[in-house]
């Protein structure tokens, strides 16, 4: 059985790190889906330019690139989202609520949607959603991020019931603070060193894949690393 891989974002700090990861990794082909992309030599890499994922249309479109088939698993890691913060309810414009709605929820739905579909066509598949600590647990002046995220939860715990009938499942990892240069300059004296890693990230996310017809239904929390050497 074939195992293709799609990765959505891949070109940010993120998902460039998690990337890096994956082309490692034993998968027949890998799809990144992003904005903008750096060039890769390799024949099994397809770079798919999307545009505004909180457009059903534009999703449709990506997905179509991707050809079922009855002998293919297909794996699926989003890292697509936002932040906003540092404002309590009542000082946030309803403008950063639907911000973080469409970025958070709609576009994390309509990847889901549209995967599902070609998974119900194909083998099986899993998926795997970015998510945050605090759509766990809330923070003040996080309130709109947090319910974007939130809600991203209910919707993998929701897909994870769906997906039985397709042989799909679905899961989350809730990370609590990356470490990418722009998080660096937000928070200049942190220890960088507690911060979960990209790399980390990838490792782990394919670990859940190589697991996926056991995982569904998890929001796994990433919250603090020790240095294990």
């Amino acid at each position: 059985m074939k195992k293709e891989l799609l990765i959505f974002g891949a070109s940010g700090a993120l998902g460039n790190g998690v990337t890096e990861i994956f082309l490692r990794k034993n998968y027949d082909r890998i799809y990144l889906f992003d904005f903008k992309h750096k060039s890769i030599p390799n024949n099994e890499v397809k770079q798919i330019l999307v545009k505004d994922l909180s457009v059903e249309e534009n999703v449709k479109i990506a997905f179509s690139k991707v050809t079922p088939s009855e002998d293919t698993a297909f794996f699926l890691f989003s890292t697509v989202g936002g932040f906003t913060g540092g404002k309590m309810i009542w000082e946030t414009e309803v403008g950063y609520f639907d911000r973080m709605i469409n970025m958070n929820l709609k576009t994390s739905f309509l990847i889901a949607k549209y995967f599902s579909l070609l998974v119900k066509e194909s083998h099986s598949g899993s998926i795997c959603l970015t998510s945050a600590h605090t759509g766990l647990v809330a923070e003040p002046g996080k309130a709109v991020y947090g319910t974007s995220k939130a809600a991203l939860i209910h919707l993998i715990k929701s897909l994870a019931e769906d997906g039985k009938e397709i042989n799909l499942s679905a899961n989350a990892i809730a990370p609590f603070i990356i470490d990418t240069p722009a998080n660096r300059e937000w928070m200049k004296d942190a220890d960088y060193e507690d911060w979960i890693k990209p790399g980390e990230i990838g490792e782990f996310v394919d670990s859940i894949f190589q697991s996926y017809n056991l995982l569904s239904g998890n929001i796994f929390q990433l919250k603090y690393r020790f240095n294990k050497d």
